[in-house]
């Protein structure tokens, strides 16, 4: 039986986390387990984490960061952590569920069957799927996703879906061994790491990819996304033309492959 382990960054999100479905996840399906990230949270959040964990120490693990560090950073810590364990599938999920639990099953499932290296998540409207997102959202979304795409090099729907799942290797651990240069988007960024990593083109890795149209999606409520956050986005995106095509791109490579090399600690 593969073992799977998901991350779950977690910042004041006392109020959303719904306890009982990530029990009753665990309780379906024995190879599965979380790791609960606690960004620094300021509310109850720490205490819903451990009494998930006390119910179920076995599948449950909590890591409590002291400082907010970002998404992004709690996501990386969280997936270097999992990635160094005996799990065969390593991801990560958004705390609100707006993914719901049981698409889990369905993305091993594609794993497993097409023997590829990454499901991602893509909230694709079609019709018999129920993708329920603000309309502003969905349009800034796919001017968004063009252009990720056009930088990435890669026919990629959507690179922000907060649910994806990898095949645990060597190359994952690198991916995620370096602090990212960006924060709001730092899904672009980790998606053109592989290449870089692998040694290999962008067409070429991500045809061990596949984008996995979800079966249902939703906006929750009380998300930390504001208007501010789309222009932090652009700033960004910028970063990342940077060091991804420009001559800077070398000295990146470099940080990618020195990080790689160092003992890997999620707690550094």
């Amino acid at each position: 039986m593969r073992k799977t382990r998901i991350v779950v960054p977690c910042y004041n999100e006392s109020q959303r986390l719904l306890p009982q479905a990530f029990l009753s996840a665990l309780h379906t399906d024995p190879s599965l387990s979380f790791l609960f990230v606690n960004d620094g949270s300021t509310d109850g959040t720490l205490q819903v984490l451990n009494s998930i964990r006390d119910e179920n120490p076995a599948q449950v693990e909590v890591i409590d960061l002291e400082s907010n560090c970002g998404k992004a950073e709690a996501v990386r810590r969280g997936m270097l952590e999992a990635s160094a364990g005996a799990f065969d599938y390593v991801g990560y999920w958004d705390a609100d569920l707006a993914t719901p639990l049981d698409a889990i099953a369905e993305f091993c499932a594609v794993l497993e069957k097409r023997q590829v290296d990454a499901v991602l998540g893509s909230r694709v409207r079609l019709l018999g799927r129920s993708i329920k997102r603000r309309l502003l959202r969905h349009y800034l979304g796919r001017i968004f996703a063009t252009c990720a795409s056009l930088l990435l090099g890669m026919n990629v729907y959507d690179t922000q879906c907060g649910a994806k799942i990898f095949r645990n290797s060597t190359a994952l651990q690198i991916v995620f061994s370096s602090p990212f240069k960006v924060s709001w988007i730092f899904d672009v960024e980790m998606l053109a790491r592989f290449p870089l990593v692998l040694e290999s083109s962008s067409s070429e890795v991500s045809a061990n990819w596949v984008e996995f149209p979800l079966q249902e999606w939703r906006d929750v409520k009380g998300s930390k996304v504001c208007g501010a956050d789309y222009l932090k986005a652009v700033a960004e995106f910028g970063t990342l033309f940077y060091y991804l095509k420009t001559p800077a791109s070398k000295a990146y490579k470099r940080y990618l492959h020195g990080w790689g090399r160092r003992p890997i600690d999620s707690r550094t």
